[in-house]
């Protein structure tokens, strides 16, 4: 059945899911049109991940009804969502590495010849659907040899072998480049002209204003509203999705900038690093810019001892130190709140009060002193508005704005004088944003200096003092504050030298 761009392909009517105490998802009603693409926006907690689980069949609704192309659904599994048309591109991408592109894009509706799974067809049939997203590869190709960007369009041409009619993006830019994230654009501009749905999720704000037809906001498990794009701005979204005005996003406070604190010469890690040297001062917010894989969260793991180095030397406050290991950075007054939290930074399973003191432990006489344990966590808790109703509740329950908090709370019980923030707003909302970066401009105010690497040019614009560029594993330029601009910085990210003299 074919539908006109008038008549919506996907109606959700008064869905809710309810968990034991909860609703995740209260009475959410929303139409949604071929060929456009629809965002839905809000923070985290809001409901948005759930509601898509409900569209893909993950999760079960609690009641109400969905209808795709006017046709009730019934719930069997998310499969069964799949043959329908709706497909769902998870952050984390489900491929199989150790199979060809071919087999990934079609594992579970192999062609058959004979009762045998026909590979020619198979293959064949996937380079046909690789040009259509732009992607000029081998199907034969294993995908644990592809980068996070062509994995991404391996995802959406499986998507368009399902002949899907609705296709759900859950932050799919969060680790691509500027240039990669153009070309994802074009290839989801291409499938609306085809007349395919977007469902897309992101706390990117410029994305959203650059690729959105309508927008939905999600507060608190409802829609709070639906609005085409012409009708909203950045200052009325944020307010829709946290509820409240946010004054500045990027609360940018005046620092007295000190003397050196940590000076870094040719930092050298084979096939990784290149001769890298620079210096940071007190109060200062030091930016690491480049594409991504060009040696950023490499050079603050060497200078962190995550990981070797082949030569060069890291003074602390004029005082040369070796720094073989994390715990010798610790002692030396370095921290490093890392790009992937739940991996390296925090120990999920445990309690936000543990994982505050675990770099600096309260022991006496050789036995862990839980009351001031328990009044450090409290101390921090307030200090940095932890929202927690106890200090004893595990960090993996916590929303990601405040898992980040309580990594940056352990630093702080280390006194460090030097702080790296790795992606500190991956996958946070906005207004957990704003409270992150409000607390690194006051750390900068206290006079700790702060290196902040971030692959979105707006944090690092806003928020740095000056902003390194690394490309392919060599520091390419500093730039100052008062020579900030995009294409300067992107100029010297990818190298090129036209640009770069304009």
């Amino acid at each position: 059945m074919s539908l006109s761009k008038d008549e919506p392909v996907l109606r959700l009517q008064h869905i809710s899911k309810q968990f034991p105490g909860v609703f995740a998802v209260n009475d959410v009603s929303l139409d949604v049109y071929p060929g456009e693409v629809h965002v839905v926006a809000g923070e985290n907690g809001a409901g948005k991940s759930t509601l898509m689980k409900l569209l893909s069949q993950v999760e079960k609704p609690s009641s109400g009804t969905i209808l795709l192309n006017h046709e009730p659904i019934r719930f069997h599994g998310p499969q069964h969502a799949q043959s329908l048309g709706i497909a769902m591109i998870y952050q984390e991408f489900a491929l199989a590495p150790h199979l060809t592109i071919a087999q990934n894009m079609f594992l579970g509706q192999e062609p058959l010849r004979l009762g045998l799974i026909d590979r020619s067809t198979e293959i064949q049939r996937s380079r046909t659907l690789l040009k259509q997203v732009g992607l000029n590869i081998d199907p034969r190709r294993l995908v644990s040899g592809l980068s996070v960007a062509e994995q991404q369009l391996v995802e959406i041409a499986k998507a368009l072998s399902l002949d899907a009619k609705v296709v759900i993006m859950d932050e799919p830019t969060a680790t691509l480049t500027e240039q990669e994230i153009h070309e994802l654009f074009n290839v989801i501009h291409n499938m609306t002209e085809r007349g395919i749905a977007i469902l897309y999720i992101s706390h990117r704000l410029d994305e959203i204003f650059r690729i959105a037809h309508r927008v939905t906001v999600m507060r608190d498990g409802q829609v709070v509203a639906t609005l085409p794009r012409a009708e909203i701005d950045e200052k009325k979204l944020i307010r829709l999705m946290v509820g409240r005005e946010i004054a500045n996003l990027y609360p940018k406070p005046s620092t007295t900038i000190g003397e050196v604190v940590l000076r870094v010469t040719g930092i050298t890690r084979a096939h990784v690093l290149r001769n890298c040297s620079f210096e940071l001062h007190a109060g200062e917010i030091l930016g690491f810019a480049g594409l991504v894989g060009a040696g950023r969260t490499e050079l603050a793991r060497a200078i962190f001892g995550a990981d070797r180095i082949d030569a060069g030397t890291i003074e602390v406050e004029g005082k040369k130190v070796r720094i073989k290991s994390p715990e010798a950075a610790i002692q030396a007054g370095i921290g490093y709140l890392t790009e992937d939290r739940k991996r390296d930074g925090l120990a999920m399973n445990l309690g936000i009060d543990q994982n505050i003191t675990m770099a600096h432990l309260p022991v006496v006489a050789g036995i862990l002193n839980l009351g001031q344990e328990r009044r450090t966590a409290l101390q921090a808790r307030d200090q940095l508005r932890i929202r927690t109703p106890s200090i004893r509740r595990k960090v993996e329950v916590l929303s990601g704005g405040t898992q980040q908090k309580v990594i940056v709370a352990r630093w702080l019980e280390t006194q460090a004088k030097v702080l790296f923030f790795d992606e500190p707003t991956r996958g946070i909302d906005v207004g957990a944003k704003a409270e992150i970066f409000d607390l690194i401009g006051k750390l900068a105010q206290q006079g700790r200096a702060i290196i902040l690497i971030s692959s979105y040019l707006p944090e690092l614009l806003n928020m740095c003092d000056r902003i390194l560029v690394i490309r392919e594993g060599q520091i390419a330029g500093a730039v100052e504050r008062e020579q900030f601009s995009e294409e300067r910085i992107i100029a010297l990210a990818t190298g090129a030298r036209e640009i770069e003299a304009q």
